[in-house]
C-alpha cells in the first residue's frame, strides 16, 4: 500500500475531475435507441480531447474504452455497435482515465426512459450505500467500517452485496492495495490513514450475490438473471477524514 504525497493528489483529483466530466458528458447520452458502442465512442473522444487516455482500453486485453453493463449485466460489459439500450433498461457506465502518469476512475448506473419502481429503489439504495461508506471515512476507521456501511444500507433494503468484486487502491497503477470489499464488521480490517487514495465501489444486486462470466471471457452476469447495479467514488483519505476525488 502506498500512501500518496499532496502533489500525488493533487494529480489524482485532477484525474478523478477529468473522468468524472467524461462520466457526466456519457451518462447524458443515455436513452432509448442508442448503441453502448456509440457511448463508447464518445467517451473516448472525450477523454483524449481533454488530454487525457482511456484507462480500461488494452487493459488485459479489454477492447474498449467503456464497461457499459445493462440490466443483470454487473460489469465489465464490452460495448457493441448492435447492443441497443432499451426504453427501461438500467445501465452501468464504468470508466477510467491517465492522467500525467495517475488514473482516475469512477461509475454510475441510470435508467433509460421510464424504468421500474424495483429498478429505482434498487439504484437509490446503491448510490446510498455509497454516501454511506464515504460518511463512515474518520480518523481511525477501518476498511470494514465502511464495508459494513454498505452491506447493512443494501441487506436492510432486502438486496445483496456481490462478494467476487470489490473496490481497490488507485494512483499510479488503476489496481493497487488495498482490496476494499463492500461487506465486513465494524472495526476490522486495515486501518485507514492519510495519504490512502481508494475506489469505493459498491455492487448491489436485486436477488442473489452470486455472479457469473459470459463466454466473451468479460461481462459478468447476476447468476438468477435480476437486476444488479453498481456506483463509483475515488476518495482521498485526510486528517479529518475524507475527500471525494471524482467530482466536477
Amino acid at each position: 500500500m502506498e500512501l500518496k504525497t499532496s502533489r500525488e493528489i493533487d494529480i489524482l483529483r485532477a484525474a478523478g475531475r477529468l473522468a468524472a466530466s467524461v462520466l457526466n458528458k456519457v451518462l447524458g447520452e443515455i436513452h432509448p435507441g442508442v448503441s453502448t458502442m456509440r457511448l463508447d465512442m464518445i467517451a473516448e473522444k472525450e477523454i483524449r480531447s481533454l488530454g487525457a487516455a482511456p484507462a480500461f482500453l488494452g487493459y488485459h486485453g479489454f477492447p474498449a474504452t467503456l464497461c457499459v453493463s445493462i440490466n443483470n449485466e454487473l460489469v465489465h460489459g464490452v460495448p457493441r455497435p448492435d447492443r441497443i439500450i432499451r426504453e427501461g433498461d438500467i445501465v452501468t457506465v464504468d470508466l477510467g482515465v491517465i492522467h500525467k502518469g495517475f488514473y482516475g476512475d469512477t461509475a454510475a448506473t441510470v435508467g433509460a426512459g421510464n424504468i421500474s419502481a424495483e429498478a429505482q429503489r434498487l439504484l437509490r439504495v446503491t448510490k446510498d450505500s455509497l454516501d454511506k461508506a464515504i460518511a463512515s471515512i474518520a480518523p481511525g476507521s477501518r476498511l470494514g467500517d465502511m464495508g459494513w456501511a454498505v452491506q447493512k444500507t443494501a441487506e436492510a433494503a432486502g438486496f445483496s452485496v456481490v462478494r467476487d468484486y470489490v473496490g481497490h487502491g488507485i494512483g499510479r497503477k488503476l489496481h493497487e492495495d488495498p482490496a476494499v470489499p463492500n461487506f465486513g464488521r465494524p472495526s476490522t480490517g486495515v486501518r485507514l490513514v492519510p495519504g490512502m487514495v481508494i475506489a469505493i465501489e459498491p455492487m448491489i444486486n436485486a436477488g442473489s450475490f452470486k455472479v457469473k462470466t459470459l463466454s466473451d471471457g468479460w461481462t459478468v452476469v447476476t447468476e438468477d438473471g435480476k437486476l444488479c447495479a453498481h456506483f463509483e467514488h475515488m476518495v482521498a483519505v485526510t486528517e479529518t477524514g475524507c475527500e471525494v476525488l471524482t467530482v466536477i
